[in-house]
């Protein structure tokens, strides 16, 4: 069992780096949609990442369509600044998916549409000037709500 962290089209690679730091200290699931902004061979990749590339379960998604088909019956949210209804506000499930969109567009209507039920919102002050927190950072900040939630699983 495991939380499944999710990046739409990733297109900075130290972000994406970060966040499979983050995973492999939780022990979540990484799921990286294509296409990606940058090569998995990419020295900042690997170094936002540091030697945590082998603690990391990551799986590759050819495009959103068939990310969807390995979701199951589970619970799935994404992250937006579209929405009113802050992370802290739902309750995560053990193995739920939290998708995050891509860091210059975020996600596209059609994912807003089919789960507009489902997204969730990091508060912040005056978002006429600040579009966005880093990406790394908003996967920080949900991953440990969800977590905290599920009583920090198998966690020290």
């Amino acid at each position: 069992m495991a939380l499944n962290i999710v990046l739409f089209e990733p297109e900075i690679p130290q972000n994406t780096g970060n966040i499979a730091r983050t995973c492999a200290a939780t022990g979540s699931n990484l799921h990286l949609i294509k296409p990606l902004g940058f090569s998995v061979e990419d020295k900042y990749l690997k170094r936002a990442g540091l030697d945590y590339w082998n603690l990391v379960n990551i799986i590759y998604h050819d495009n959103f369509e068939k990310f969807q088909k390995t979701t199951g019956n589970n619970k799935i949210f994404i992250s937006t600044t579209k929405e009113s209804r802050y992370y802290t506000d739902v309750t995560y499930t053990e193995e739920c998916y939290i998708i995050f969109g891509k860091e210059t567009a975020g996600l596209p209507n059609y994912i807003h549409e089919e789960y507009v039920e489902n997204r969730i919102k990091i508060p912040m002050v005056n978002m006429e000037n600040v579009r966005s927190l880093n990406l790394a950072n908003s996967v920080n900040i949900i991953i440990y709500e969800a977590l905290r939630q599920l009583g920090f699983p198998q966690m020290i």
